[in-house]
């Protein structure tokens, strides 16, 4: 009878110890990725994020997982998108700038990791680029810093166009500087400027419309998630209504658009990735310097031009990074 106990009582443990080893495996962390732009066209832009994760040893549905949270371009769904992601005790947020802002307004404790195109000082994101402070820390790209360059290039490309215009989503927190800054250097080179808003994908044909009534000629793309989100479109629309336009990234005339200049969102995204990867082996973000991309790119779309009746100066073409044909 003992020695019966005794079995039982053995494959009873043997039942439980496995239990016990399932139980006391650690639980991977859980890393919010907050986006105000769309997930279809943002798919590269997470494959870069997921390549600086890996660098740092993880590896998503491995040692790491991720929760993704898309704004579709409505950044009003940011705040309840920022709970919701809280509310799943996520260990770090990645986050593009209008998630950003939403995200610093939400919590004081959870780090956030964040791309920005507007200066992350001036936006309130963080105190200072060396010494973040705060939960805060990112990635500031060259953007709104490029704009002026940007209308400066179109005007050399088409030098007898007069009126130009500069489309940008007003509810971005960087549209207000781009407009300003964007506005004295149409001043300087003697252009008049017309600023519209899109901030979703019904003001599209509305922006366009309104550049055919005020004779806009040639078009800068404001920096902007959803903007960027759409640079297919966008390239389309352009062509469309053939419009000389220059955009922010490759992804844009590499989709037939006539010209881009700055820095590359893939290899941003990288680096947050390494930052969020930082973060999870217990780096704090407020000792974090704001990385700044410095590094920048000028495509043309040379087969566009050519659609348009544009001839590409000489000049211009021989500081190009690369020319599409």
């Amino acid at each position: 009878m003992q020695r019966r106990k005794f079995i039982v009582l053995l494959g009873g443990t043997a039942v439980a110890w496995p239990l016990a080893a399932r139980a006391q495996q650690p639980t991977i962390p859980v890393v919010g990725f907050l986006n105000g732009a769309s997930a279809w066209e943002y798919a590269y832009v997470v494959g870069a994020f997921r390549q600086g994760l890996k660098e740092t040893g993880y590896v998503e549905g491995q040692n790491v997982a991720i929760e993704y949270r898309w704004a579709e371009g409505h950044y009003e769904r940011l705040p309840t998108l920022v709970a919701d992601l809280l509310s799943r005790h996520v260990t770090v947020i990645a986050a593009n700038a209008p998630a950003a802002v939403a995200a610093k307004a939400a919590t004081t404790s959870i780090p956030v990791v964040f791309v920005t195109a507007a200066d992350p000082v001036k936006i309130g994101l963080v105190a200072s680029l060396n010494r973040p402070g705060g939960n805060l820390t990112g990635v500031a790209l060259l953007s709104v810093e490029l704009a002026p360059k940007k209308l400066q290039m179109l005007h050399e490309l088409v030098p007898t166009v007069r009126t130009v215009g500069l489309l940008v989503n007003a509810t971005n927190p960087n549209a207000e500087t781009q407009s300003r800054d964007l506005q004295v250097a149409a001043q300087d080179l003697g252009l008049q400027l017309h600023v519209l808003h899109a901030n979703s994908e019904s003001d599209f044909d509305k922006a366009f419309a309104a550049m055919a009534q005020l004779r806009v000629g040639a078009l800068v793309i404001g920096t902007d998630g959803f903007l960027n989100s759409r640079s297919e479109q966008l390239a389309t629309l352009a062509m469309r209504h053939a419009m000389p336009a220059i955009f922010q990234y490759r992804e844009f005339t590499a989709a037939g658009g006539l010209m881009s200049y700055g820095t590359s969102l893939t290899d941003t995204y990288r680096h947050v990735g390494i930052y969020v990867g930082r973060i999870l082996k217990g780096e704090k973000p407020a000792d974090l310097p704001v990385q700044q991309a410095t590094k920048v790119e000028l495509i043309i779309n040379l087969r566009t031009a050519k659609a348009l009746g544009i001839e590409i100066p000489p000049t211009l073409l021989a500081r190009a990074d690369e020319v599409i044909e």
